[in-house]
């Protein structure tokens, strides 16, 4: 398991710049990508014991996280 925040300019480096533009012009793109920070930040906070969560829990924080970069990606 790894510790290391899933930041979407870590996930998508070859698209920042496309990532600036669609967050400037698409209200759905935002969207997306708060969500998306929203919820890698609350897995990282359980991975590095800040918070706890069941492993329930957390299995779905990572499958909502999963689903949220693949319709960005889609987007990019």
């Amino acid at each position: 398991m790894s510790h290391t925040p899933h930041e979407l300019h870590e996930e998508f480096p070859d698209a920042i710049e496309k990532m600036r533009a669609l967050k400037e012009t698409n209200a759905h793109f935002v969207k997306l990508a708060d969500e998306y920070h929203d919820v890698n930040r609350e897995i990282h906070r359980i991975e590095v014991e800040v918070d706890a969560a069941s492993d329930f829990r957390t299995d779905e924080l990572r499958k909502t996280r999963l689903k949220l970069k693949d319709e960005i990606a889609q987007m990019l």
